[in-house]
Protein backbone atom coordinates (compact mmCIF):
# COMPACT_ATOMS: atom_id res chain seq x y z
CA UNK A 1 0.00 0.00 0.00
CA UNK A 2 1.52 3.71 -0.78
CA UNK A 3 2.62 5.87 1.82
CA UNK A 4 0.70 8.82 2.87
CA UNK A 5 2.11 11.81 2.77
CA UNK A 6 2.89 11.68 7.05
CA UNK A 7 4.67 8.47 6.38
CA UNK A 8 6.73 9.40 3.54
CA UNK A 9 8.19 12.85 5.22
CA UNK A 10 8.77 10.53 8.32
CA UNK A 11 11.05 8.32 6.20
CA UNK A 12 13.39 10.88 5.19
CA UNK A 13 13.33 13.09 8.02
CA UNK A 14 16.73 12.73 9.24
CA UNK A 15 17.82 12.13 5.68
CA UNK A 16 20.57 14.34 5.00
CA UNK A 17 23.26 12.87 2.74
CA UNK A 18 27.17 14.51 2.52
CA UNK A 19 28.43 16.12 -0.31
CA UNK A 20 30.29 14.05 -2.87
CA UNK A 21 33.16 14.72 -5.23
CA UNK A 22 33.79 13.81 -8.64
CA UNK A 23 36.46 13.73 -11.33
CA UNK A 24 36.27 13.23 -14.68
CA UNK A 25 38.51 13.94 -17.72
CA UNK A 26 35.47 15.16 -19.77
CA UNK A 27 37.20 13.21 -23.23
CA UNK A 28 36.07 13.59 -26.40
CA UNK A 29 34.77 9.71 -26.86
CA UNK A 30 31.11 9.93 -25.68
CA UNK A 31 30.42 13.93 -27.04
CA UNK A 32 31.55 12.07 -30.50
CA UNK A 33 29.06 8.84 -29.60
CA UNK A 34 26.04 11.22 -29.14
CA UNK A 35 26.65 13.80 -32.21
CA UNK A 36 27.03 10.67 -34.11
CA UNK A 37 23.50 9.76 -32.72
CA UNK A 38 22.32 13.03 -33.50
CA UNK A 39 23.33 12.12 -37.07
CA UNK A 40 25.80 14.90 -36.83
CA UNK A 41 29.19 13.49 -36.44
CA UNK A 42 30.81 16.18 -37.42
CA UNK A 43 29.57 18.20 -34.72
CA UNK A 44 31.31 16.47 -31.81
CA UNK A 45 34.12 18.28 -29.91
CA UNK A 46 37.66 18.04 -30.10
CA UNK A 47 39.65 17.96 -26.77
CA UNK A 48 40.03 21.64 -25.91
CA UNK A 49 36.90 22.62 -27.47
CA UNK A 50 33.94 23.94 -25.50
CA UNK A 51 31.61 21.07 -24.36
CA UNK A 52 28.11 21.80 -25.64
CA UNK A 53 25.35 22.53 -22.68
CA UNK A 54 24.76 19.60 -20.58
CA UNK A 55 26.34 17.19 -22.66
CA UNK A 56 28.37 16.29 -19.51
CA UNK A 57 25.61 14.62 -18.72
CA UNK A 58 27.38 11.80 -20.79
CA UNK A 59 30.42 11.30 -18.20
CA UNK A 60 31.21 11.25 -14.31
CA UNK A 61 28.60 7.67 -14.84
CA UNK A 62 28.28 5.24 -12.09
CA UNK A 63 27.84 1.68 -13.82
CA UNK A 64 26.33 -0.45 -10.87
CA UNK A 65 26.78 -3.80 -10.51
CA UNK A 66 24.51 -6.18 -11.55
CA UNK A 67 23.05 -7.87 -8.11
CA UNK A 68 22.51 -4.09 -6.88
CA UNK A 69 20.04 -2.96 -10.07
CA UNK A 70 15.86 -3.14 -9.03
CA UNK A 71 13.54 -5.26 -11.32
CA UNK A 72 12.73 -1.68 -12.63
CA UNK A 73 16.99 -1.35 -13.74
CA UNK A 74 17.17 1.70 -11.21
CA UNK A 75 20.19 1.37 -8.67
CA UNK A 76 18.54 -0.28 -5.50
CA UNK A 77 21.13 2.14 -3.73
CA UNK A 78 22.42 5.78 -3.98
CA UNK A 79 24.03 8.62 -1.93
CA UNK A 80 21.24 11.16 -2.91
CA UNK A 81 18.31 8.17 -3.17
CA UNK A 82 15.85 8.70 -0.89
CA UNK A 83 15.63 5.78 2.15
CA UNK A 84 11.35 5.15 0.90
CA UNK A 85 10.18 1.54 0.37
CA UNK A 86 9.55 0.69 -3.22
CA UNK A 87 10.88 3.71 -4.53
CA UNK A 88 9.68 5.25 -8.34
CA UNK A 89 11.72 7.94 -9.74
CA UNK A 90 10.62 10.71 -12.49
CA UNK A 91 13.25 13.44 -13.79
CA UNK A 92 10.75 16.40 -13.51
CA UNK A 93 13.34 19.07 -14.90
CA UNK A 94 16.34 22.00 -13.92
CA UNK A 95 18.66 24.49 -14.40
CA UNK A 96 21.90 25.17 -15.72
CA UNK A 97 23.99 28.42 -15.27
CA UNK A 98 26.90 28.78 -17.10
CA UNK A 99 29.68 31.56 -16.47
CA UNK A 100 32.69 29.46 -18.38
CA UNK A 101 32.06 26.58 -20.68
CA UNK A 102 33.48 23.10 -20.05
CA UNK A 103 36.03 22.27 -22.15
CA UNK A 104 36.20 19.01 -23.15
CA UNK A 105 39.68 16.98 -22.72
CA UNK A 106 40.43 18.51 -19.00
CA UNK A 107 39.95 17.38 -16.06
CA UNK A 108 36.45 18.36 -13.99
CA UNK A 109 35.65 18.30 -10.69
CA UNK A 110 31.92 17.86 -9.45
CA UNK A 111 30.47 18.77 -6.20
CA UNK A 112 26.78 17.11 -5.48
CA UNK A 113 24.87 17.91 -2.94
CA UNK A 114 20.93 17.65 -1.61
CA UNK A 115 19.68 20.98 -1.74
CA UNK A 116 15.65 21.43 -1.11
CA UNK A 117 13.28 17.91 -0.04
CA UNK A 118 9.78 18.21 0.19
CA UNK A 119 6.48 16.20 0.37
CA UNK A 120 3.91 17.55 -1.83
CA UNK A 121 0.26 16.06 -2.66
CA UNK A 122 -0.05 14.71 -6.25
CA UNK A 123 -3.33 13.22 -8.44
CA UNK A 124 -2.36 10.01 -7.62
CA UNK A 125 -0.73 10.25 -3.90
CA UNK A 126 1.75 11.86 -2.48
CA UNK A 127 5.55 12.58 -3.85
CA UNK A 128 8.49 13.67 -2.78
CA UNK A 129 10.18 16.52 -4.46
CA UNK A 130 14.19 16.58 -4.13
CA UNK A 131 16.74 19.22 -6.06
CA UNK A 132 20.48 17.95 -6.36
CA UNK A 133 23.05 20.78 -6.77
CA UNK A 134 26.00 20.12 -8.72
CA UNK A 135 28.91 22.62 -9.00
CA UNK A 136 31.62 22.08 -12.18
CA UNK A 137 35.02 23.35 -11.59
CA UNK A 138 37.91 23.61 -14.33
CA UNK A 139 41.81 24.26 -13.05
CA UNK A 140 40.31 25.55 -9.66
CA UNK A 141 37.04 27.37 -11.05
CA UNK A 142 33.52 26.75 -11.07
CA UNK A 143 32.31 26.75 -14.37
CA UNK A 144 28.90 25.94 -14.10
CA UNK A 145 26.08 25.08 -11.35
CA UNK A 146 23.16 23.01 -11.93
CA UNK A 147 20.51 21.82 -10.41
CA UNK A 148 18.15 18.57 -10.69
CA UNK A 149 14.56 18.93 -9.52
CA UNK A 150 13.69 14.84 -8.93
CA UNK A 151 10.53 13.26 -8.17
CA UNK A 152 9.68 10.20 -6.46
CA UNK A 153 6.60 8.34 -5.05
CA UNK A 154 6.14 5.03 -2.75
CA UNK A 155 4.58 2.23 -4.33
CA UNK A 156 2.13 2.71 -7.62
CA UNK A 157 -1.05 1.21 -8.55
CA UNK A 158 -1.53 -1.26 -10.81
CA UNK A 159 -0.74 -0.33 -13.96
CA UNK A 160 -3.06 0.97 -16.89
CA UNK A 161 -2.01 0.66 -20.26
CA UNK A 162 -1.96 4.01 -21.97
CA UNK A 163 -3.28 3.64 -25.62
CA UNK A 164 -1.62 4.91 -28.04
CA UNK A 165 -3.16 6.28 -31.27
CA UNK A 166 -1.98 7.34 -34.56
CA UNK A 167 0.09 10.61 -34.07
CA UNK A 168 0.53 13.23 -37.27
CA UNK A 169 3.84 15.04 -37.54
CA UNK A 170 3.73 18.54 -35.09
CA UNK A 171 3.32 21.73 -37.06
CA UNK A 172 5.12 25.23 -35.75
CA UNK A 173 5.79 28.36 -37.18
CA UNK A 174 8.45 28.75 -34.84
CA UNK A 175 11.67 30.07 -36.71
CA UNK A 176 13.90 27.08 -34.99
CA UNK A 177 12.58 23.67 -35.69
CA UNK A 178 14.44 19.96 -34.80
CA UNK A 179 12.29 17.09 -35.81
CA UNK A 180 13.04 13.66 -34.87
CA UNK A 181 11.03 9.99 -35.10
CA UNK A 182 12.67 8.24 -31.98
CA UNK A 183 12.91 4.72 -32.13
CA UNK A 184 14.08 1.36 -30.09
CA UNK A 185 17.71 2.10 -31.15
CA UNK A 186 17.92 5.58 -30.30
CA UNK A 187 16.85 5.10 -27.09
CA UNK A 188 19.25 1.89 -26.55
CA UNK A 189 21.92 4.11 -27.90
CA UNK A 190 21.47 6.78 -25.37
CA UNK A 191 20.88 4.49 -22.53
CA UNK A 192 24.47 3.57 -23.11
CA UNK A 193 25.44 6.64 -23.27
CA UNK A 194 24.33 7.95 -20.15
CA UNK A 195 24.41 4.12 -18.23
CA UNK A 196 20.81 4.33 -17.76
CA UNK A 197 19.40 0.46 -17.41
CA UNK A 198 15.44 2.08 -16.69
CA UNK A 199 13.58 -0.49 -18.14
CA UNK A 200 10.85 1.50 -19.94
CA UNK A 201 13.23 2.57 -22.33
CA UNK A 202 14.23 -0.62 -23.99
CA UNK A 203 11.77 -2.81 -22.84
CA UNK A 204 8.14 -2.69 -24.38
CA UNK A 205 6.43 -5.46 -22.48
CA UNK A 206 7.78 -4.15 -19.18
CA UNK A 207 6.99 -0.48 -20.25
CA UNK A 208 3.34 -1.31 -21.17
CA UNK A 209 2.05 -4.21 -18.18
CA UNK A 210 4.23 -3.04 -15.35
CA UNK A 211 4.24 1.24 -16.02
CA UNK A 212 1.42 1.83 -17.97
CA UNK A 213 3.26 3.62 -20.92
CA UNK A 214 1.89 3.09 -24.35
CA UNK A 215 5.27 2.19 -25.79
CA UNK A 216 8.89 2.63 -24.70
CA UNK A 217 9.33 5.92 -23.29
CA UNK A 218 11.64 8.57 -24.53
CA UNK A 219 14.28 9.92 -21.85
CA UNK A 220 14.06 12.96 -20.39
CA UNK A 221 16.98 14.69 -20.40
CA UNK A 222 17.38 13.56 -24.49
CA UNK A 223 14.28 15.58 -24.76
CA UNK A 224 16.36 18.35 -22.88
CA UNK A 225 19.02 18.56 -24.81
CA UNK A 226 17.17 18.51 -27.88
CA UNK A 227 15.57 21.67 -27.00
CA UNK A 228 18.67 23.09 -26.38
CA UNK A 229 20.12 21.50 -29.78
CA UNK A 230 18.18 24.43 -31.52
CA UNK A 231 20.01 26.92 -29.67
CA UNK A 232 23.43 25.10 -30.83
CA UNK A 233 22.64 24.72 -34.41
CA UNK A 234 21.07 28.36 -34.90
CA UNK A 235 22.39 30.62 -32.19
CA UNK A 236 26.26 31.79 -32.29
CA UNK A 237 26.00 33.02 -28.98
CA UNK A 238 26.95 31.49 -25.65
CA UNK A 239 24.30 29.55 -23.62
CA UNK A 240 24.43 31.56 -20.08
CA UNK A 241 21.38 29.93 -18.84
CA UNK A 242 18.85 27.15 -19.42
CA UNK A 243 15.69 25.62 -17.38
CA UNK A 244 13.56 22.95 -18.13
CA UNK A 245 10.43 21.24 -17.00
CA UNK A 246 9.44 17.58 -18.16
CA UNK A 247 5.65 17.27 -18.14
CA UNK A 248 4.62 14.37 -19.81
CA UNK A 249 5.96 11.39 -21.91
CA UNK A 250 7.05 11.22 -25.42
CA UNK A 251 6.75 7.15 -26.98
CA UNK A 252 9.05 5.58 -29.89
CA UNK A 253 7.41 5.84 -32.79
CA UNK A 254 6.00 9.35 -32.83
CA UNK A 255 6.70 12.25 -34.56
CA UNK A 256 8.45 14.98 -32.10
CA UNK A 257 9.42 17.91 -32.83
CA UNK A 258 11.75 20.30 -30.53
CA UNK A 259 11.09 24.30 -31.69
CA UNK A 260 10.81 27.80 -30.50
CA UNK A 261 12.13 31.26 -31.39
CA UNK A 262 14.97 33.54 -30.28
CA UNK A 263 13.67 36.99 -28.62
CA UNK A 264 16.42 39.10 -28.10
CA UNK A 265 19.22 37.63 -25.50
CA UNK A 266 16.76 34.56 -24.90
CA UNK A 267 14.47 31.87 -26.80
CA UNK A 268 11.57 29.92 -25.48
CA UNK A 269 11.90 25.73 -26.43
CA UNK A 270 9.38 23.45 -26.22
CA UNK A 271 8.54 19.84 -27.39
CA UNK A 272 5.38 18.91 -29.10
CA UNK A 273 4.11 15.66 -30.72
CA UNK A 274 0.62 15.32 -32.35
CA UNK A 275 -1.05 14.42 -29.01
CA UNK A 276 0.46 17.08 -26.68
CA UNK A 277 2.08 20.74 -27.62
CA UNK A 278 4.05 20.70 -24.35
CA UNK A 279 5.50 17.85 -23.40
CA UNK A 280 8.73 19.96 -22.56
CA UNK A 281 9.45 23.51 -22.19
CA UNK A 282 12.63 25.44 -21.61
CA UNK A 283 14.20 28.50 -21.70
CA UNK A 284 17.39 29.75 -22.42
CA UNK A 285 19.10 32.83 -22.27
CA UNK A 286 22.65 33.98 -23.98
CA UNK A 287 25.55 35.54 -23.46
Amino acid sequence: MPLTADELAAHVDSWAPTALVRKDDLSPGPAAAFAALLGRPEDGPAAGDPLPPLWHWLHFLEWVPQQDLGPDGHPLHGHFLPPIPDRRRMFAGGRYEVSRPLLTGVRTRRTSSLGTVSVKQGSAGPLLFTTVRYEYAQEGHVCAVEEQDIVYRSGSAPAVPTALTASEEPESKESWQLPLVPDPVSLFRFSALTANAHRIHYDAPYARETEGHAALVVHGPLLALLMLELARRNEPRTVRNFSFRLRSPVYTGEPLLAHGTPDGDRAALRVSTGRADRHSTGEVTFA
